[in-house]
């Protein structure tokens, strides 16, 4: 009976840990394919059109109808930072799983 539920338990591992490994990988093809766009927004955040845009916001020389989420002072530095503590985060994960991958080697 031992074995039966050692294999169960095995087996419900192995498919949470495939589930976990197929999200991921769909979620990193995801991430990667924005990475241009995150750049270009970061570029744009960093220059003299951003506080110009802003400024004409200020301003209420845009129409009251536009979307303008990207001119909040908040909305993309946060992502900025949520993105480098994601990073840091990977960064920290990877490595305590390749020094363990190291460990268990005969």
């Amino acid at each position: 009976m031992e074995r039966i539920e050692r294999i169960k338990d095995m087996e419900q591992r192995l498919d949470m840990s495939r589930q976990a490994l197929d999200g991921l990988e769909e979620a990193l093809a995801v991430y990667e394919s924005v990475q241009e766009d995150y750049q270009t927004l970061c570029d744009y955040y960093e220059s003299h059109l951003w506080m110009e845009d802003f400024e004409a916001d200020e301003a209420g020389k845009l129409p009251p109808e536009l979307k303008r989420g990207v001119l909040s002072e908040d909305a993309v530095y946060d992502l900025i930072t949520d993105n480098h503590d994601l990073m840091v985060r990977m960064l920290k994960v990877i490595t305590g799983e390749l020094e363990n991958k190291t460990r268990r080697k005969p």
